[in-house]
């Protein structure tokens, strides 16, 4: 099985890197949008991509993944509202928390096989790359007939 060059690719790292220094600058005018919200790595084997994602803080139900057409969107969600009547607050800073990040995976996938767990504040998601059998086509397998032998009229006949 080899790779297929990819006429594309030098162009989706340009998007990726534009990605990037985009982020940073939104970062530099509005702290909120940082890349920094949380960290993913992306590694790939022959058969998978996995994504892993720092998320500490936020429970299993906080977490909402979806992957379609081959971008996956990665959101968390959480609402601490618990309210102490006899408490007064100087400062608030945890009581809503919400992140998102859209990676743009650099392989095809088979969506509906993808697996998520969430374990000690890091989300891994597992998504198997499609096989490049489907990418090929179907292959339509010829038999093999014995030779049969043609009488062709004689010459007569013309």
């Amino acid at each position: 099985m080899t790779d297929r060059y990819n006429p594309f690719s030098e162009i989706e790292k340009l998007f990726d890197r534009m990605n990037s220094e985009f982020e940073e600058l939104g970062a530099q005018v509005e702290p909120g949008l940082s890349r920094s919200d949380f960290r993913v790595d992306i590694r790939e084997t022959t058969e998978t991509l996995e994504v892993l994602a720092d998320l500490p803080g936020f429970s299993q139900d906080d977490i909402t993944v979806t992957v379609q057409d081959n971008v996956l969107k990665i959101t968390a969600d959480r609402s601490d509202e618990a309210a102490v009547d006899d408490a007064r607050y100087r400062r608030q800073e945890r009581r809503r928390r919400s992140v998102s990040r859209q990676l743009h995976l650099p392989a095809d996938v088979d969506e509906t096989e993808a697996e998520a767990n969430y374990h000690s504040g890091v989300l891994s998601v597992e998504l198997p790359k499609q096989s490049s059998d489907d990418d090929d086509g179907h292959t339509i397998t010829v038999e093999w007939q014995p030779f049969h032998t043609v009488i062709l009229p004689s010459r007569d006949h013309y």
